[in-house]
């Protein structure tokens, strides 16, 4: 594999920054603040084909590879980890799933205003009784002739304030002993979906993450994704995509905690010198560099695999569960970096310090990332 990015995947990476830094980091604080996202940028990212970004042209997408995909969710991410989330949660396990395992009908009416940023993605998996355990989803999908009818309550739906579409993760053929999982591709706006209100996030607090409940929702058979059954295997397939754009976030993070934490030493004097002079602080900064060069290779890696049809789960593990943590490492040594000043809000660092977190909880926490390496390293 290259370990030095093409010439494409670096005119992706100065194209995706100065979009990101003319249009986004003005609003990032707003939105942080306030917990509302701004619909023009939406839009606009619809247009630069962010929402389809492994998607084929011929759908609405851009068409790119997973790299160029995982270089796009971390210079967002950079910026507004709100927005890197919309966008890494949208592409990698909402729009893609309807991509590989829907039919050419699913695809023209759902994946297109996908694809386009017109209609947003959610991938619909937690419950109150449900996180990890997926076994233990207790929504469940009847069947009635031409329809499924859907009850349950979904909680934690990332992008779900302003979803479209949503993939709907149901148990059906409950009357075996081993139950089954289906995917349904449920619109917002159908009879029986409802929306709860935003949460209120420690980070990630630009994302509208609300609860979904399902009552007697009915939804023609057309909308199941994949068979009856197949749910398992959707899930497992979307999740492994789903961690590399995570992890691309985390390193979006982890970058601009270094990026900051070096232009404040620079700057800040005590004892007659800047902070960077300090040994400790070089060691700091050190670390950070090499720990966020080692996420960015992990994370390339498990993408490179992903473009060559190569088995990547425990590599998308490895990436998640190390960006993950080096993020949260980051934003705290940033953060002690800053001193004083980064507990509070007049410096990003605080910011990215909430935001890191969620990155070791989301699309499998860190413990559960160790179980699938772990499992992985068996079968080999």
């Amino acid at each position: 594999m290259r370990l030095e990015p093409t010439m494409k995947q670096m005119v992706i990476r100065r194209t995706v920054r100065k979009f990101a830094e003319a249009r986004i980091s003005p609003v990032t604080e707003e939105i942080d603040r306030t917990g509302v996202f701004p619909m023009e940028i939406i839009e606009e990212l619809g247009k630069l084909h962010y929402f389809g970004l492994e998607i084929p042209a011929e759908y609405g997408g851009a068409g790119l590879d997973a790299v160029s995909y995982a270089i796009v969710v971390e210079e967002i991410s950079r910026t507004c980890a709100a927005f890197g989330l919309c966008i890494s949660v949208h592409n990698s396990v909402s729009a893609n799933p309807v991509y590989q395992f829907g039919n050419e009908a699913q695809r023209k009416t759902f994946l297109v205003p996908m694809a386009q940023g017109q209609k947003i993605g959610t991938f619909c998996l937690t419950e109150p009784n449900a996180g990890s355990d997926v076994s233990s989803i207790e929504t469940v999908a009847v069947r009635d002739k031409d329809t499924y009818v859907l009850n349950g309550n979904k909680i934690f739906v990332t992008n779900g304030g302003l979803s479209g579409v949503n993939l709907i993760f149901a148990s059906t053929n409950t009357s075996h002993k081993k139950k089954e999982f289906t995917v349904f591709i449920v619109e917002s706006k159908r009879e029986g979906l409802e929306k709860g209100p935003v949460e209120e996030l420690m980070g990630m607090r630009g994302n509208p993450v609300c609860p979904i409940a399902l009552n007697d929702c009915r939804v023609p058979a057309d909308n199941r994704l994949g068979a009856e059954g197949q749910g398992l295997k959707i899930a497992l397939s979307t999740l492994a995509g789903g961690r590399i754009g995570i992890a691309s976030q985390a390193l979006g993070i982890a970058q601009a905690s270094l990026d900051v934490s070096l232009k404040y030493a620079k700057e800040r004097y005590q004892f007659g010198k800047p902070l960077y002079e300090f040994g400790a602080i070089q060691n700091y900064l050190a670390n950070m560099a090499t720990r966020v060069e080692g996420a960015r290779l992990l994370i390339h890696r498990s993408a490179y695999l992903r473009d060559q049809g190569l088995a990547h789960t425990k590599e998308a593990a490895m990436a998640k569960l190390y960006a993950s943590e080096v993020a949260v490492e980051a934003t705290r040594i940033g953060l002690q970096i800053h001193g004083g000043y980064g507990y509070t809000k007049a410096y990003p660092i605080e910011r990215y310090y909430r935001d890191a977190k969620a990155c070791e909880i989301y699309e499998g926490t860190s413990e559960v990332q160790r179980m699938v390496i772990a499992r992985s390293l068996e079968s080999e």
